[in-house]
């Protein structure tokens, strides 16, 4: 059990690093790593020895990006959440609105710059990176349900 919480923390730092709160990135890490189907607040308070309102914020960080999601468990009174199963293809098809959003901003911001400016070259990069990855997303998203022989 030691070793796979070395793991898991292990993952936790490395969400942190790549920019993910710290606390948000341990939370993640723990329902990846758990056994149970689904997990409390106060299963992860426990586990993680932090705060109630930081698993709180946690949970609220996890679920507004679609990784995880209420589970109903009969008979309990108290909250349950589970890692969803489709949690990575529904982050990635989930950030389409995030992409369009970035391309936006940038197209907007080329208004508001010299054509021959640094800052023209760079928001010009930005908005022709976001409108490839918008284009593409959705195909490489079906490349890999294909690939995995689900059926959406």
């Amino acid at each position: 059990m030691a070793d796979l919480d070395a793991v898991s923390e292990k993952l936790a730092l490395a969400l942190n690093e790549a920019g993910m709160q710290r606390m948000v990135a341990r939370v993640m890490a723990a329902f990846l790593f758990s056994d149970a189907d689904s997990l409390t607040a106060g299963d992860l308070q426990a586990q993680l020895d932090a705060s109630a309102g930081s698993i709180s914020a946690a949970i609220g960080m996890l679920r507004a990006v679609a990784l995880v999601e209420p589970a109903i468990v009969p008979g309990s009174r108290r909250a349950h959440f589970r890692m969803r199963d489709d949690a990575w293809s529904t982050l990635m098809t989930g950030k389409n609105a995030t992409l369009g959003l970035m391309q936006e901003i940038a197209v907007e911001g080329l208004t508001h710059v010299d054509p021959g400016s640094p800052a023209h070259g760079r928001l010009t990069e930005m908005a022709d990176f976001y409108r490839y990855l918008e284009v593409e997303l959705p195909a490489l998203m079906d490349r890999w349900h294909a690939s995995r022989g689900d059926r959406r």
